[in-house]
């Protein structure tokens, strides 16, 4: 590997990073579902270690969590990753075990990408899905309710926790749940109760609606799924509206929604989802 490729890696898995911490948690303190959010100091770090760039994006995001917590002298982690299993079946796995200003924690970390549709729901929690429909936020705090979190009181976990300097019964179950957020083309005023505006940082809109006299003018880019975590920035290869719509069609044909960076006539960037349902 060459240098200068060497540099180049380093400086995209910097902005990815950077995007990570740039990314809000979804909500504040134990308001949805009673998960108790992590909290840690968001500040500028140089992300200066090597990183696996082919495993899935979920596992990509927990190597910069640990990353992130092995920076704050206030947390010590004590295991990450941590199987566990029964009869030499897995039962799950616990993402982090560490202490905090002395106090134990579980922490499990989830980073997702989420658009609303009103027409799924009545409860605000109940409209975010994945792009593609095949997730969805109450699915995964379900998951976390009734599967992840509980492993930790399982007697097999119990048994695994006798081997470190964890006393199971002191243990804080807590989340860092991060997440960007997608709403509808054109959708003015949007308020939330129960989740973080912050977090939405782009639109969504049908492929139909490509043909709208506001895309003919524009550039466009389609990033590669780790750097769907980047915040959108101009040094990147533009499309023409022309090849950015012949482009999609293969994404499209597969029943994937891209993600894809739009650059406006006056220079504005933004993210958005193009959907293929």
């Amino acid at each position: 590997m060459t240098n200068k490729y060497k540099i180049y890696r380093l400086n995209l898995t910097q902005q990815r990073f950077e995007g990570f911490l740039k990314t809000p948690v979804l909500w504040s303190s134990n308001t949805v579902y009673n998960l108790t959010q992590f909290q840690i100091e968001h500040q500028s770090i140089s992300f200066d270690i090597e990183i696996n760039s082919k495993q899935r994006l979920g596992k990509y995001v927990e190597r910069f969590v640990s990353f992130q917590l092995s920076q704050d002298l206030s947390i010590e982690v004590i295991a990450e990753n941590v199987q566990i299993s029964k009869d030499k079946i897995t039962l799950g796995e616990l993402d982090c075990l560490l202490y905090q200003n002395g106090n134990p924690i579980h922490l499990e970390v989830i980073y997702k990408f989420y658009i609303y549709d009103s027409d799924i729901g009545d409860d605000e929690l109940a409209c975010w899905i994945g792009p593609n429909r095949k997730d969805s936020l109450l699915e995964k705090l379900d998951k976390l309710k009734q599967k992840q979190l509980p492993l930790l009181h399982s007697d097999e976990c119990l048994d695994y926790l006798k081997t470190i300097p964890i006393d199971a019964s002191t243990i804080w179950q807590q989340v860092y749940f991060k997440a960007q957020l997608f709403i509808p083309l054109d959708t003015k005023n949007v308020s939330f109760s129960k989740i973080n505006k912050d977090c939405v940082v782009g639109f969504y809109i049908h492929h139909k609606d490509l043909g709208l006299h506001k895309f003919k003018e524009a550039k466009f880019y389609i990033p590669n799924k780790k750097d769907w975590l980047m915040v959108p920035h101009t040094n990147v290869n533009w499309m023409s509206y022309k090849d950015f719509a012949t482009t999609c069609d293969p994404y499209l044909d597969r029943e994937f929604s891209p993600m894809c960076w739009i650059k406006s006539q006056h220079g504005e960037l933004q993210k958005f989802f193009l959907i293929w349902w």
